[in-house]
């Protein structure tokens, strides 16, 4: 089935423009495997080189090669990066899935086909080029697996001539996708040189879609989330990383090894200054991590869904014990497998109270690259602050796509290394306890082997504020109120929403994530097309800090909008909320597997609203 067929049945037919330029989708319909990826790059990176803004989407199988995959790439002069709706350019590669994709294109859509397919035949209403791949890869070599690897940059060639997409850029992003593989780089400009000749010699351009030079990406960068996030962990110290390899979070520890080789060696031996294992599995991992973090070590892990369910039990000792980790959860589609190559919000409400018995987890919320970056910094220090596991619910939209970034800034800040206790503050206490409170936040001093200060035995179960074990009720009632004060210190310390209130506040939006970019255009769309102004407030962190109190009593209506079925933040949201605040509250619930897009978002909100009044 094709990934746009829903989307596209509900959009209404639009008239063909004379032009449009720079605001339009693109999507290259292939197999798995089949090399798509060096060709779809090269021209989201051109594009983003002329000026453009834009986004890319990867639509992949789970399994095996020779399955449809989509990859769709949105250019947008007004700096839109979430999904488009539409499809206005098909790029049918894959004979498949051809015919269904091209049914289900809107009307003054473009497709670009394998000749031999005869898509032409199929419509009357949407404008075909014909391309004989088979036939110019032949001018360009005669090798098998080559002619399969390199046939993909011919549509690049077409699509140059086509759109008016630069040469001069499709080679500079070649250059930098192959780096220094000079042999490969001159093959593929070959083919994609043969693909601009032959668009030049034998298509006429009747479709409205121009890509015009702009200065809107002038210093900005292109990285995936996993790999910002990679970054960030390395900039917060981390010297241990326990994992197992799962989608979509794999390739954020193998980033993140590739800059540790580089970056982390001892300067006079050049032995590595930091230790990763791939464990056996997620729940030795999370072991692993937790006691490292007891030795004092800045440690994490990544994984996604169904590695939280298995962490369950190690998260819960963390908790309990108190020790400082860092879990990062790619998240993916579920329940069970699910779909493990699609994106959604649905470890929400699993994962802010992972394990059993009472346990409240921090839980941060990153909606682009360099919050990706930035929280991974912020999640270390809030570690060690809190003494507890941190989460950073990341989703496979963020993780594994590439998005527009200014560059990062260079940590400038100390570790915040939390309540260490050394000489001078065990001569101020006179006596201390492990899980004492002394100060009134809920957080006890602790210390690590090896630092010369008083020694203590960790448990998962009963004990006291000495680390004694104990099945005294009150001993038991105890440390549980004071965990529950600890977390609401951690409501002052981690990053509060962003708030944008509009007027008294009238209708009011609540997202998290990469749901925040379908926000954006949403907001602009009720705004420009119902004349209904919104405020806005974008989560960033669990628990949730006063200023979401404050935004919900200023607003007469509130729209949840999250990428699951069971609205899980909502949940979370009602545990806290006044009764008159949870008569507010509304959900817009998205649960495809696609990432959200602006136009799904203002329908259903006008739809609530037409049924509110």
């Amino acid at each position: 089935m094709s990934v746009t067929d829903v989307a596209v049945q509900e959009s209404a037919p639009r008239a063909q423009a004379e032009r449009i330029v720079n605001d339009f989708a693109i999507q290259v319909a292939t197999v798995n495997g089949s090399g798509s990826q060096t060709a779809n790059m090269v021209l989201l990176r051109s594009i983003f080189q002329m000026g453009v803004p834009v986004s890319g989407k990867n639509m992949f199988p789970s399994n095996i090669a020779g399955l449809p995959t989509w990859y769709t790439i949105r250019a947008s002069a007004k700096g839109y990066i979430s999904r488009k709706k539409e499809v206005d350019f098909l790029v049918a590669m894959n004979a498949e899935t051809a015919k269904e994709d091209v049914l289900t294109l809107p009307p003054g859509a473009a497709a670009l086909y394998d000749e031999p397919l005869k898509l032409n035949e199929l419509r009357s209403d949407i404008t075909f080029y014909p391309v004989p791949f088979d036939k110019i890869i032949g001018t360009i070599t005669h090798d098998a697996k080559l002619r399969r690897l390199v046939r993909n940059m011919i549509y690049d060639g077409v699509l140059s001539r086509l759109l008016s997409v630069d040469m001069g850029q499709m080679e500079k992003a070649l250059r930098k996708q192959l780096g220094k593989k000079e042999k490969a780089i001159q093959l593929n400009m070959g083919a994609l040189k043969a693909g601009y000749d032959f668009a030049e010699a034998n298509l006429t351009k009747l479709d409205p879609f121009v890509v015009e030079p702009m200065d809107k990406t002038q210093g900005m960068i292109l990285i995936e989330g996993n790999a910002a996030a990679a970054i960030g962990c390395m900039m917060a110290g981390v010297t241990f990383v326990g994992w197992y390899p799962i989608t979509p979070s794999s390739s954020l520890c193998e980033s993140l090894i590739d800059y540790l080789k580089k970056y982390r060696k001892d300067p006079v031996t050049g032995k590595a200054t930091y230790a990763v294992v791939q464990a056996e599995d997620e729940i030795a991992a999370l072991g692993m991590v937790i006691g490292a973090g007891w030795m004092g070590a800045r440690s994490m892990t990544s994984t996604a869904g169904p590695g939280i369910s298995l962490m369950a039990e190690f998260t819960g000792l963390g908790y309990y014990a108190e020790v400082p980790a860092v879990i990062f959860d790619v998240q993916r589609v579920g329940p069970s497998t699910g779909l493990p190559t699609r994106t959604a919000q649905q470890d929400v409400l699993s994962t802010a109270v992972l394990s059993h018995g009472d346990t409240k987890h921090p839980v941060l919320l990153p909606s682009s690259v360099e919050e990706c970056y930035t929280m991974a910094m912020d999640s270390f220090d809030l570690a060690e602050r809190l003494q507890t596991p941190i989460f950073v619910l990341s989703d496979l939209d963020l993780g594994m796509n590439n998005w527009m970034s200014r560059p990062f800034d260079y940590p400038t800040k100390p570790f915040d290394r939390g309540k260490r206790l050394d000489a001078e503050t065990l001569k101020r206490l006179g006596e201390w306890g492990r899980y004492r409170d002394v100060d009134g936040d809920g957080i006890p001093y602790r210390t690590v082997p090896g630092d010369g200060m008083p020694a203590y035995f960790t448990r998962g179960s009963g004990h006291n504020d000495k680390a004694q074990y104990s099945e005294r009720a009150d001993d038991y009632s105890n440390n549980l109120d004071r965990l529950a004060r600890k977390f609401e210190t951690a409501r002052t310390l981690v990053p509060k929403p962003e708030v944008e209130v509009v007027g008294k506040g009238g209708i009011g939006l609540i997202a998290y994530g990469t749901t925040h970019w379908a926000i954006i255009e949403s907001r602009d769309q009720l705004r420009n097309e119902a004349k209904l102004d919104t405020s806005y407030l974008r989560l960033r962190a669990f628990p949730f800090t006063t200023e979401v109190a404050e935004f919900i009593d200023r607003c007469d209506r509130v729209y949840l909008v999250e990428q699951n079925r069971d609205a899980q933040m909502m949940s979370l949201l009602k545990m806290e909320c006044t009764p008159a605040q949870f008569g507010k509250l509304r959900s817009v619930l998205h649960y495809a597997g696609l990432p959200l897009d602006g136009r799904s978002v203002t329908t259903e909100i006008l739809k609530q609203e037409s049924g509110a009044r």
